[in-house]
């Protein structure tokens, strides 16, 4: 086998024991199946289970094409990735979740839009498999962000189902980001990104990851990390309330001279300063969304922890060693 695969194919996994088997299976016949030179890169990110055991056995397998990074801890799925596009070896390179929800057998899609010149494959999810609640937090979040981030063209954000040039993945990697998410830093450097419809499959074994919680995390970190939208609409928001808070002060001022001073109307102000007082809470929460997002960074701590990675070096095969662990 080529030491500088095609393809490179990217999963983070945490705690899915119970589909790992059957993703080895079909993913590895499917990408037999294109004929091309591949690698698997799989990183465990903190599982509890039997995931650990189960990677080192594929290694063991396959060790030419397998290749197994183990955290030290849970740094969360889009590290998980990074941390393997700073290892990948081939010039096309997929990445997709390790549930089985999204076919491995739709890769060959992604790999035919890739050669036809594409940097960026994204996929958007056809005849979704999920929840009736989750259907309708994906429906109205990415209206949500059509509307915050118009620059931003993808019709289904959730789908990690996608396809990058090596060119692209170099880039992203070389970031440094703490929190990052990885669909929308793609399209930041693309230049001829396209879309694609793929199967979508519903989940065979355990529980999603991402509760409401999460859910609502993952979207403060998409628009506070690329858009100040949110600070420009409390800029717009406050100078309307300014207007309006002057145009009422002359108001009052008129009201007073008129019919002099009057004791009415207090309830009215105590309920108008709430609703200011809320809107300046809130707004302070936004400031402090981008303020945390800045904190982040300039601590400079290791965005992960790899506690060793199996493979085989790039240059003369032997059986697969462990690399020991460190920072990035």
């Amino acid at each position: 086998m080529s030491h500088n695969p095609y393809i490179s194919v990217v999963i983070p996994v945490h705690n899915e024991q119970e589909v790992l088997e059957e993703l080895y299976s079909r993913l590895t016949r499917a990408l037999d199946k294109l004929g091309k030179t591949y690698e698997i890169i799989l990183t465990n990110d903190g599982s509890t289970d039997k995931s650990s055991q189960m990677l080192q056995e594929f290694h063991q397998r396959r060790p030419e094409q397998i290749r197994v990074i183990e955290f030290n801890g849970n740094f969360g799925q889009h590290m998980a990735i990074m941390a393997a596009f700073e290892r990948v070896r081939g010039q096309i390179v997929i990445t997709m979740d390790a549930d089985l929800q999204n076919p491995p057998e739709e890769i060959g899609k992604l790999v035919d839009a890739m050669e036809r010149g594409h940097d960026v494959v994204n996929t958007y999810r056809q005849d979704r498999q999920d929840s009736w609640w989750r259907l309708q937090v994906s429906k109205w979040h990415n209206k949500l962000r059509a509307w915050m981030m118009p620059k931003l063209k993808m019709q289904d954000e959730g789908c990690m189902l996608r396809a990058y040039s090596r060119q692209i993945v170099d880039l992203m990697a070389s970031t440094g980001e703490s929190a990052t998410f990885i669909p929308a830093l793609a399209l930041t450097y693309a230049s001829n990104p396209t879309e694609v419809g793929v199967a979508h499959a519903e989940r065979q074994a355990g529980t999603s990851s991402y509760n409401l919680y999460a859910l609502i995390r993952y979207n403060f970190d998409l628009v506070t990390g690329f858009s100040v939208f949110p600070l420009q609409v409390f800029t717009m928001i406050g100078l309307l309330i300014s207007l309006c808070s002057f145009a009422f002060v002359v108001f009052l001022v008129l009201r007073r001279l008129i019919h002099g001073p009057e004791v009415e109307g207090v309830f009215t102000l105590f309920a108008i300063m709430f609703f200011l007082c809320g809107i300046i809470l809130f707004g302070l929460g936004i400031v402090g969304e981008y303020v945390g997002r800045i904190y982040q960074e300039v601590r400079k701590r290791p965005r992960f922890v790899v506690r060793h990675v199996l493979e085989q070096p790039a240059v003369e095969p032997v059986e697969g060693k462990i690399i020991n662990a460190e920072v990035a």
